[in-house]
């Protein structure tokens, strides 16, 4: 599925992301995430997408995204918003699907395959733009979740699937105990 000399480029959307690995009962470790598509080609670029609360003085999710940002990867973050649902809740929310898009779109000449992580049926076309540019495009994400995470559309769409739960081995750790300050989870990506 991959291949030693293939330039690769790595797009993980954060929120879905972490709502995946959630659902299996694990948590990412993005320092053996790196590594191991290190491993599987020639890695140019590992982008992280994320919207984060600028209003808190303190953001839950503010230490991985500076961890991240020292440790090779690409940051991309922008403001989430805040509102209040119709039943009082507080809801946050962060779609950085047009970013995502735009950066993969400006890569798409310089690389072989592209590995999105994330199992949003948005990035559909996006892949099969990907691929009419002659990039390949595995998708990360799960189908053992219930409801599964992924998007039928997505994953028929692009070249390689991979179960995230077959990579709980290689690039996870168990979860933390739950914090009470916001998660990324609470970020919704609509």
């Amino acid at each position: 599925m991959f291949y030693r000399d293939e330039r690769l480029a790595l797009f993980i959307d954060g929120s879905n992301l972490y709502a995946a690995a959630k659902s299996l009962g694990f948590d990412i470790d993005y320092k053996l995430l790196r590594s191991e598509f290190m491993r599987r080609g020639k890695m140019l670029r590992a982008f992280y997408y994320t919207a984060l609360l600028e209003n808190d003085e303190y953001s839950p999710i503010r230490p991985l995204v500076d961890w991240l940002h020292y440790n090779g990867f690409s940051m991309v973050t922008k403001p989430a918003k805040e509102y209040t649902d119709s039943m009082g809740r507080r809801k946050v929310k962060g779609n950085m699907d047009i970013e995502l898009t735009v950066d993969a779109m400006e890569l798409a000449p310089h690389v072989d395959h592209v590995v999105l992580f994330s199992g949003d049926g948005d990035f559909r076309p996006l892949v099969e733009s990907l691929q009419r540019k002659g990039v390949r495009v595995s998708v990360v994400s799960t189908i053992r979740s219930q409801p599964p995470m992924i998007a039928d559309e997505l994953r028929r769409q692009c070249d390689n699937f991979i179960e995230l739960d077959e990579l709980r081995d290689v690039v996870g750790r168990p979860p933390r105990e739950p914090r009470p300050e916001v998660d990324e989870e609470l970020v919704t990506t609509e």
